[in-house]
């Protein structure tokens, strides 16, 4: 049997600030949306996603 041991992996400052970057950038992205879509949006998806999980809601 043989063992397999892998060695750590160093993260470069430049690929960590790209994942910053990226994950504000959809962050924002999201707060945005639905901060501008109107209210009726997110009660339908609510609504579906209840009934999804078979949740009774009504």
């Amino acid at each position: 049997m043989t063992t397999t041991t892998l060695a750590p992996v160093a993260i470069r400052s430049n690929e960590r600030l790209l994942a910053v970057a990226m994950a504000a950038f959809l962050g924002l992205g999201l707060v945005f949306m639905a901060g501008f879509s109107p209210a009726i949006a997110f009660h339908n998806a609510a609504h579906d996603f209840r009934h999804a999980q078979n949740f009774p809601c009504h």
